[in-house]
């Protein structure tokens, strides 16, 4: 887990959805994990030391915010068969959603930005108009966290819908730094969720793995399949 000498930690997160009497694949119980929100919000860290049941809940997730129904034009019809109906949109779409982002904790005060409503994985790329761009960047609402760079520092604002939000400062080298880690984070959790995937839906492993790929704006692995 990346850190910094100021004990601020950035984690890319996954919105977890609910998941009472799913049985196409084994998923974490709820509650479990490393996952934390706020509110209605509950989020699992993605890296490659999840247990296999936290990235079925991962996977689980991410195919259910990728659901269509027979109301998507141009796509082919919704299988009834319950596994191949539930992967439907996540390998139909070529435009697949990740609900999350990116959540900083400084450890010493308690204090987290969390990403907002509507916010998805794939716009953790936004963090680099912080450090290298415009200098400031907004990750989706209720909460309305944001993030500006202010000569070498940049400030987070966990809800900048409120005036007395608590903030989180650091250098702007150790957020470059930090976000570098996040995309290691990222990748090893697509190899982890790769070798799943061969284990727990081995007809498809290839193409679902494809798919994160695009939900997380990530390069695929290849996936070669079992001896």
């Amino acid at each position: 887990m990346p850190q910094t000498s100021r004990v601020i930690l950035i984690q890319p997160v996954l919105e977890i959805c609910s998941h009472d009497g799913f049985a196409l694949w084994p998923v974490a119980e709820s509650g479990s994990g490393s996952g934390s929100g706020s509110g209605s919000y509950d989020f699992l860290p993605l890296s490659g030391a999840l247990a296999p049941a936290e990235v079925g809940t991962a996977l689980m997730c991410i195919a259910d915010c990728n659901t269509i129904g027979s109301e998507d034009g141009g796509l082919p019809q919704r299988p009834t068969e319950p596994l191949r109906g539930f992967l439907h949109g996540l390998l139909t779409m070529d435009d697949l959603f990740a609900s999350g982002g990116l959540r900083v904790t400084d450890t010493a005060t308690g204090t987290t930005l969390l990403p907002g409503c509507c916010n998805g994985l794939h716009e953790r790329r936004d963090w680099l108009e912080v450090v290298d761009g415009d200098g400031w960047a907004s990750f989706g609402h209720d909460p309305s966290p944001l993030a500006e760079r202010h000569g070498e520092v940049v400030r987070l604002t966990v809800d900048a819908e409120q005036a007395d939000s608590p903030v989180i400062e650091l250098p702007v080298t150790d957020l470059r730094r930090l976000l570098t880690h996040t995309e290691r984070d990222l990748t090893d959790f697509l190899r982890l969720a790769a070798a799943w995937a061969l284990r727990h839906l081995p007809d498809d492993a290839a193409s679902v793995t494809s798919a994160l790929g695009r939900a997380l704006d990530l390069p695929a692995p290849v996936i070669l399949p079992n001896p």
